[in-house]
This record gives structure tokens, sequence and C-alpha cells, in this order.
């Protein structure tokens, strides 16, 4: 099988539905950027992989990222189609994946010193992985509420990465913990 079909040559895309639509679309930008943000937590589960310092090698943070990058998986396909029939097909969330993602930062928070300013998005090289990261969920997020605010059913997807993000930014302070890096607050000026 060839990796090059040359149906986009044209500035088109098929769904998986089988629908055609342009590239610019909402809902290609959607399932673009829940790829995009897949790759992304790709890099730092490889970083988790040999990271003596961290001590999270064999963790239940690194098996969560592998969870996540199949979650995303999933996410990205239920975006990819506009047809509701379709989107019933597909493999949908598991209902415990949000539930999963509250336990960690519950977990990760308990270590945490509280919040009471907000943080630049730095410290660890790790953590400042997590909150690029957390930007693209955000994203992703807001480009698949362009699609779920017409589309109900959608709505498992929208709670996951907005829970998603949060786990994420946890996860980039809980990394400054571990590596006893110091946040950085934001000076107001």
């Amino acid at each position: 099988m060839k990796i090059y079909t040359k149906t986009g040559d044209k500035g088109t895309t098929r769904l998986v539905d089988g629908s055609c639509v342009e590239k610019f679309n909402p809902r290609v930008e959607a399932y673009g950027t829940a790829d995009e943000l897949n790759s992304y937590l790709g890099l730092i589960y490889s970083l988790l992989e040999n990271n003596e310092q961290l001590n999270l090698s064999n963790t239940s943070l690194r098996r969560l990222l592998f969870d996540i990058q199949n979650n995303m998986f999933v996410i990205g396909s239920l975006l990819a189609t506009a047809d509701a029939e379709v989107f019933k097909k597909l493999p949908q969330l598991d209902l415990e994946a949000t539930p999963q993602l509250e336990k960690m930062i519950d977990a990760m928070t308990a270590e945490l010193e509280p919040l009471k300013n907000f943080i630049l998005p730095t410290g660890h090289v790790l953590s400042s992985h997590f909150h690029v990261a957390r930007t693209l969920c955000r994203r992703c997020e807001r480009r698949s509420s362009e699609i779920a605010i017409q589309e109900a059913h959608y709505e498992p997807v929208l709670i996951y990465l907005n829970r998603l993000s949060d786990f994420l930014f946890t996860t980039a302070r809980f990394v400054n913990h571990r590596t006893n890096t110091q946040e950085i607050l934001w000076k107001k000026k």
C-alpha cells in the first residue's frame, strides 16, 4: 500500500464516514490538533523512559500516558466523522478514562504545595514539555468545541480534553516538585 493517495492534492480530504471536506474544515482542524497533541505526548512518553532523575520510568504516570495516547486516537477518529450513525460504530472513550485522569491529578496534587499564584510555564525541561502539551490540549479542546456545540454526542470528548489539560498542568508542576525545581511565579507589573 502506498502512503500517498493524492486525494488531498486539491485541498480536500475524506472523513472516516467517507464524506469529502476542505482541509481547513473545523472538523479537520479538531482531529488534526488531536493528532498533534498525541504526537507530542509520544515525545514526552519517550523522554520519561530513561529519566532516572524523576524516578518515573516505571510508574503509573508512564502507563497513563500510554492510555492517553490511545484515547487520543479514539478522539481523533470520533472527530473525523460527521455521520452520527458511523460515530456510534466507532470505538468510544472508556467511561473510566476521565475518572482515571482525576485520580492521577488528585494523587499528584497531594504531594504539591497549594497553588496561590499564577506560575510561568517553565522549570525542568520535562515540565516545560508538559506545559506545551497542555496548550496543545487546550487548542484541541477549543477546536473540538466548534463541533460539539452542534452535536451533543461529543460531550464526553470535551470533558476528557478539559480534564486532560488539568492533568498535564498538574503533571508539569509534579515534575518540578520531584526534581526540586523552583516554580517561577508570574510577576505582575
